[in-house]
């Protein structure tokens, strides 16, 4: 049980501010950022796919059947967001980023089997949890394990990832939707494959990914964190010392409550968190809604061939991956 009676005094935080880049946050980087690249995957391979959802030798779905699996997509994302973020405010980081991958692998993978609407439903639904809980489990890891003064390229460089998974998902599907090399209930199934593939491919990369050293001083572990930074201390070049004076004190406590949060972005920083909340929600009308339905509208009011959607959507995906990394990949290892 966590000691919440008393207060840890550490460096840990200082320790990890002085590093300089070293493999171990590229490792981090690629382990935990494949969430974004995962995301824009799923969202393009859904978009991609809904025109052929509605044929008579798929699942025959409506437009409004193809438009609610994405929302229902959205809210569990939303929903795993708020359920695996507290948990890994209790449980840790690492426990909770394993687990969300697991449980977006199974669920997407699944989805590649789906037989009638209301199963497809589901696992769209639980494959949005995963992917929901990936994004509060892994932004919390990164910005606690990045060093202050490369945070913000980070973040900025791993968030636009979200277009590469979406131009891995429309060349993905440019071929796999192409009626000449599968037939068109093969096709989609596969296409729901990428992504557990890719999930795979890191599985072992992101097991290696240690428990976040503030985190555990946050829940009274200091000689686990200790052990955390270094770790990640190992591979790092040129090692100054640590002033004594920036040592922090921290009140050991088993969870923050939802209420401490809300205070904290309601009366202690009520502006930020408006303009915030303003950028998130224009994001995700401007692209996660309209890009869901993108390939229907071509297809419905554009005669676009239901095959040929992907076009379409790797301009798209194209276009806002360049303007989203824009050099950050170049500039993220300088001081």
């Amino acid at each position: 049980m966590t000691d919440t009676t008393r207060t840890v005094r550490s460096l840990v935080p200082a320790r990890i501010d002085r590093l300089s880049w070293s493999p171990f946050h590229t490792r981090m980087v690629i382990a935990l950022g494949i969430a974004w690249v995962l995301d824009g995957l799923e969202i393009t391979v859904a978009s991609a796919v809904g025109p052929i959802l509605q044929r008579a030798d798929t699942l025959h779905l409506d437009s409004y059947q193809v438009g609610l699996t994405a929302t229902v997509y959205l809210i569990g994302q939303v929903t795993g967001s708020l359920v695996f973020g507290d948990l890994s405010d209790r449980l840790g980081r690492r426990k909770l980023f394993l687990v969300t991958l697991g449980l977006y692998l199974a669920a997407s993978g699944l989805t590649a089997l789906s037989w009638d609407f209301w199963i497809l439903l589901v696992l769209r639904f639980v494959a949005g949890l995963g992917i929901g809980g990936e994004y509060a489990a892994i932004n919390s890891a990164i910005d606690e394990m990045i060093p202050a003064r490369f945070r913000g390229r980070t973040d900025l460089a791993v968030n636009g990832t979200y277009w590469l998974g979406s131009i891995i998902g429309t060349l993905g599907t440019y071929v796999l939707l192409d009626p000449d090399l599968l037939a068109s209930d093969v096709g989609w199934r596969l296409g729901f494959l990428i992504g557990p593939l890719i999930a795979l491919a890191v599985w072992p990369l992101r097991r290696r990914i240690p428990e976040s050293p503030r985190w555990l001083l946050l829940h009274g572990r200091e000689h686990e964190a200790e052990d955390a930074v270094a770790e990640m201390e190992a591979g790092a070049r040129a090692l100054t010392p640590v002033d004594p004076a920036r040592a922090i004190e921290i009140r050991a406590q088993s969870r923050t409550p939802l209420t401490t949060v809300a205070r904290t972005l309601f009366r202690d920083y009520p502006t930020r968190s408006l303009l915030g909340a303003t950028l998130m929600i224009s994001q995700s009308f401007l692209y996660n809604a309209i890009f869901f339905t993108y390939a229907l509208v071509l297809t419905h009011f554009y005669d676009v061939p239901d095959h040929q959607t992907p076009k379409c959507l790797f301009a798209f995906a194209a276009g806002n991956s360049h303007s989203a990394s824009d050099s950050s990949w170049r500039r993220i290892t300088r001081p």
